[in-house]
């Protein structure tokens, strides 16, 4: 498995800022120790395509989709630019995959997910190639235990996104001890208790809303009561942290201490268009060795 470091950043900037700026900002965060940057697929731009122009702004830095959305390309234009991207940058591409993209009617994405790396695992197999100069690397995104299973089995491990660290805990129980697991997690650098859970609750808002996310904090343990309204004041607060740096950072570690062998920091708060730059830094001082 690559060593992608105890922390990474995760984050949306790179999908509406201009090429040009991307650049410098990955290359600042290479230069600053960060082994790697994990990024959605949301804003428009491409998954693997944004993949493969991180890493040739780079040296060593590792580059992650969290996630690639398997419903928004077929599992041949999957595995053929992933192939790529693993013979081009050995051992620096990590191909995370999650459900997402046109939803296809009366597919479960557990079932997706399963028919999905049969058709990747079969073309590595068709491959007049079979051996390329380093393997796909990939890791699934996953919450519930039938998708964590499917994660040890199939992949690499799990990316879980907007967990609390109970979530991590059980996770690192079902996938054990070697499987990989890396948790996202937003952080907010605000110190007044009311305008942080404000800031958090606008960031939370979409996901407090959609059935799978509803879902995903019901089985974290908290009741309807506490998703509804916009979230409660402590699930808000385990689901963003918030406060100084010192703060911040001690409760990061904690998903490391549950089992976490990762961790991908999500910097929220920041002017839409933006740039979260300026809290890598101050994340880099202290959580970087």
């Amino acid at each position: 498995m690559m060593n992608l470091g105890t922390f990474g950043i995760y984050t949306f900037d790179f999908e509406h800022q201009p090429a040009t700026q991307v650049r410098d900002s990955v290359q600042e965060l290479e230069e600053r120790g960060w082994r790697a940057v994990w990024f959605p697929e949301v804003g428009g731009r491409e998954a693997l395509t944004q993949a493969g122009a991180l890493l040739a702004a780079t040296e060593q830095l590792h580059v992650v989709n969290g996630i690639a959305q398997i419903w928004a390309r077929e599992a041949r234009a999957t595995h053929g630019a992933s192939t790529l991207l693993a013979d081009a940058y050995p051992d620096r591409h990590l191909l995370g995959l999650g459900f997402g993209g046109l939803r296809r009617p009366g597919v479960k994405p557990l079932a997706a997910m399963a028919e999905y790396l049969d058709e990747l695992d079969a073309l590595t197999e068709k491959s007049p190639n079979p051996a390329p100069r380093s393997p796909v690397r990939r890791v699934l995104a996953a919450y519930g235990p039938k998708m964590l299973d499917l994660a040890r089995e199939r992949s690499l491990g799990a990316h879980t996104y907007h967990v609390n660290t109970a979530h991590t805990a059980g996770a690192r129980e079902i996938l054990g001890p070697d499987a990989f697991l890396g948790v996202e997690h937003p952080v907010l650098f605000e110190t007044d208790p009311a305008k942080a859970r404000a800031t958090a609750r606008e960031h939370l808002g979409p996901y407090l809303d959609t059935p799978y996310n509803v879902a995903k904090f019901r089985r974290l343990g908290y009741p309807d009561a506490e998703i509804g309204g916009g979230g409660s004041d402590r699930l808000v607060d385990d689901l963003v942290f918030w406060g100084d740096v010192d703060t911040i950072a001690a409760k990061l570690r904690a998903h490391v201490e549950a089992g976490a062998d990762h961790v991908a920091v999500q910097v929220i708060g920041t002017e839409p268009g933006g740039t979260s730059l300026p809290h890598w830094r101050r994340l880099a001082e202290a959580l970087l060795p």
